[in-house]
């Protein structure tokens, strides 16, 4: 999704690598990634495969177990996370915070420290998260953990930057191609 960390890093690797023509295409899951590169609909694709704090993406391996493909490139990005909300909410009128399970694993002590009584809750995509708070779909009196960036697009507050447990924290993407015939 717009304002993801897999739209950072596919951005990162085309910057690196100088591709300067390119287009993304939103597809959220490593899933639906693979499936739209084994069709032959993208010509590559990028999705984590582990983090430095939080583990394995599951989600990920599962998909890679069901289809055939070239490993172009593993690289890494340092990912920092930031808690949002709707503009004008009081961080005390917090009940909900949503986010992936990778970026609640990745701020687990952070959650435990700062937000001990608040309801935690798992979502498809952090991106996904804030769109969906920003469109009333998750209630104003949710906060998400998510990219920076996704605020900005979104149009959220955001009320701490940084909330990752480790100062460091990489996750481990992959650059993939459709497997020739």
């Amino acid at each position: 999704m717009e304002g993801s960390f897999s739209e950072e890093a596919a951005n990162y690797y085309c910057h690196k690598e100088k591709i300067n023509v390119y287009k993304l295409v939103y597809l959220v899951s490593a899933e639906n990634v693979l499936r739209a590169v084994d069709a032959g609909e993208v010509d590559n694709g990028v999705f984590p495969i582990e983090n430095s704090n939080g583990g394995i993406v599951y989600e990920a391996v599962y998909a890679m177990s069901r289809y055939i493909f070239n490993i172009i490139k593993i690289f890494e990005i340092d990912v920092r996370h930031c808690l949002m909300a709707k503009k004008g909410i009081n961080p005390s009128d917090i009940k909900k915070i949503v986010s992936h399970d990778q970026a609640l694993k990745q701020c687990r002590m952070y959650l435990k420290r700062k937000w001990p009584d608040v309801e935690i809750v798992q979502w498809e995509d952090t991106a996904k998260a804030v769109k969906d708070l920003s469109e009333g779909i998750l209630s104003a009196d949710t906060a998400v953990i998510a990219p920076k960036r996704a605020a900005e697009i979104y149009n959220l507050d955001v009320l701490e930057e940084g909330v990752q447990d480790l100062k460091f924290n990489f996750t481990t993407f992959l650059f993939v191609s459709k497997k020739a015939a």
